[in-house]
């Protein structure tokens, strides 16, 4: 699906260094589908040891419901390379992440499957984490490369040109590749 600028509310996640192991836990990972996994979504932090739900955790409040923007903190995605947390994140409704930092390996899964992270610096980090708390929408704007909020500047972000391409045109690598077939065959044709 081709990312369009998204307009929304934000569910804030106060804490550094979330693993994917936080994001979806390793239980949770018996097969390779991407349907359903944003019910195992922050599992163990959105539910208490008898496995009710935690109306304190940010996703379980009814505010929350809808939002398509995560504000994380510092390195954000750090642990193994599941592919997992990134699907999971997906199939709760968020496409956007925004955070001061993120583990590569997780930034280069999310972008591959149409996440957009959006690394800010700290200062500008904290506008958009008040914001959030604050409940006001968030514009993220990725074809001009830029976090709108009411009534402040517009604070900037960059990302891979490829990549922001593919996010774009609702691809990922092959779907590109493919795309391109006619004009890579005719390039074959030519030669002998």
């Amino acid at each position: 699906m081709p990312f369009e600028t998204i307009v929304s509310r934000c569910v804030t996640l106060d804490a550094d260094d979330v693993d994917t192991d936080q994001i979806i836990p390793a239980r949770f990972l018996s097969g390779v589908d991407r349907d359903g996994l944003g019910r195992y979504l922050f599992y163990a932090l959105r539910h208490r040891p008898d496995g009710t739900p935690d109306p304190y955790f940010a996703l379980n409040r009814a505010a929350s419901r809808g939002a398509r923007i995560l504000v994380a903190g510092r390195n954000f995605g750090c642990g193994s390379s599941r592919e997992h947390a990134v699907w999971a994140l997906l199939d709760w409704g968020f496409r956007v992440v925004i955070a001061p930092s993120f583990a590569d390996i997780f930034s280069a899964n999310a972008l591959k499957n149409g996440l957009l992270p959006v690394a800010l610096p700290l200062a500008a980090w904290r506008v958009v984490h008040a914001a959030a708390e604050a409940n006001q929408p968030v514009l993220v704007d990725l074809a001009a490369g830029m976090v709108r909020l009411h009534g402040q500047a517009a604070l900037t972000f960059a990302i891979d040109g490829f990549a922001r391409r593919c996010l774009l045109e609702g691809v990922d690598e092959f779907g590109w590749l493919l795309a391109r077939l006619p004009a890579i065959s005719s390039f074959e044709r030519g030669r002998p």
